[in-house]
């Protein structure tokens, strides 16, 4: 949900600037700042949905799951990012003692924007990547049943399972769980956005 380029900053000007935003959420990318844009009905109801449903499987055990306000960094990227859904196992690990940038998620989630597909697919998911804790990464369409997963297999490569079944399951080995497609599209309806709406 990148949208517009400020100048370069460190991240420790950038992280301070940002802890007393009260309006807009930036994301940093080595050096370059980007506000984000606000999504959609669909964009929301979906992560809602994954929130909701991963607390629910994982209710009772080690995993935590965490929203799209908790900044995400990746330290030898030089980057912050908010996923739209991050799942931490164990002990959470932080940037500092505020307690406000986690470093070790095992799972993030991105509902993809038209505006923003490509760079979640390519430019963001290599980023994520440089993640040692990071096993799952969830891409989810919101405006058809298409749900992608990669998964960090033991040797580093990451494995990719596409699903466009509402029936089928997704298996978080991770996490020790499994997802149904059709609760992640929980009360989402195709094809009902205006004519002239916009899309985040």
């Amino acid at each position: 949900m990148q949208t517009q380029f400020t100048p370069e900053y460190r991240f420790e000007d950038y992280l301070a600037v940002e802890r007393e935003s009260i309006d807009v959420k930036h994301e940093y990318v080595a050096g370059q700042v980007f506000a984000m844009t606000g999504g959609s009905y669909e964009h929301s109801l979906i992560a809602a949905n994954v929130t909701r449903r991963l607390g629910n499987h994982l209710d009772g055990g080690p995993c935590t799951v965490l929203t799209s306000d908790m900044r995400i960094r990746i330290e030898t990227a030089d980057v912050c990012a908010y996923p739209d859904v991050s799942v931490i196992c164990d002990a959470p690990v932080f940037h500092d003692e505020r307690r406000d940038v986690l470093t070790n998620p095992v799972l993030i989630a991105e509902v993809l924007s038209p505006s923003t597909e490509a760079y979640d697919r390519g430019g963001k998911f290599a980023l994520y990547r440089r993640l040692p804790s990071l096993r799952h990464y969830l891409l989810i369409a919101q405006d058809q049943v298409a749900v992608d997963v990669f998964t960090r297999q033991p040797d580093g490569r990451w494995l990719l399972d596409a699903y466009a079944d509402p029936q089928a399951e997704i298996v978080l080995e991770a996490l020790d769980c499994r997802l149904s497609v059709r609760e992640l599209y929980d009360r989402v309806v195709f094809g009902s956005r205006q004519e002239g709406g916009t899309q985040a």
